[in-house]
């Protein structure tokens, strides 16, 4: 089993932030495959399906973004999942907008849910896709993280969309290394 977990805040206040670009991602994913995030345990939503052959299950912590950790883990616990088969996907300011990256593994980069599933797991070898959503040195790091998209951002994120969806079917269908070689 695999597990996809999109990190953001929950509540109607922090809908269309930076932060919570792992719900947007996650949520158009759930759609594509006429899923319902909706399913309520372990203070998270979740939907379970089958997707190529793997059951998968998605995953949004309804906890505040740094303490998505102990969601995670149970989730994980409950479920019997190995760690390296967990993806996250989080918003990440030292990439330019809508830039990407997947890693098998790797450190927080500073952001505090992975900070927080890495405790938590006591392991930071789950695997990663990073959203970038810039940074602007002249806001507050919290203001700017938790600030709603413009809505020519909005317009741009619907158009990366798919290939977000594209990359988390990779993510179900094949080997994470050949996932990271075609997208990177």
């Amino acid at each position: 089993m695999k597990m996809i977990v999109g990190l953001g805040n929950p509540g109607k206040e922090y809908e269309n932030t930076r932060h919570n670009m792992g719900f947007i991602v996650i949520d158009y994913f759930a759609k594509c495959h006429d899923l319902e995030i909706s399913k309520s345990k372990f203070n998270g939503l979740y939907a379970k399906t089958m997707l190529d052959g793997e059951n998968v299950i998605l995953v949004k912590p309804m906890s505040f973004m740094n303490l998505s950790g102990t969601v995670v883990k149970d989730f994980s616990d409950y479920f019997d999942i190995d760690v390296s088969d967990i993806l996250v996907i989080s918003d990440d300011l030292d990439l330019d907008f809508l830039d990407y990256r997947l890693r098998l593994f790797g450190s927080s980069g500073g952001h505090n849910g992975l900070k927080d599933i890495e405790r938590c797991l006591g392991s930071n070898k789950f695997k990663r896709f990073r959203i970038g959503i810039a940074n602007n040195k002249d806001i507050d790091t919290v203001s700017y993280v938790l600030g709603k998209f413009s809505k020519d951002d909005i317009s741009m994120i619907e158009k990366f969309l798919p290939k977000s969806t594209e990359i988390l079917n990779g993510f179900c269908s094949m080997s994470f290394e050949k996932v990271m070689s075609k997208y990177n």
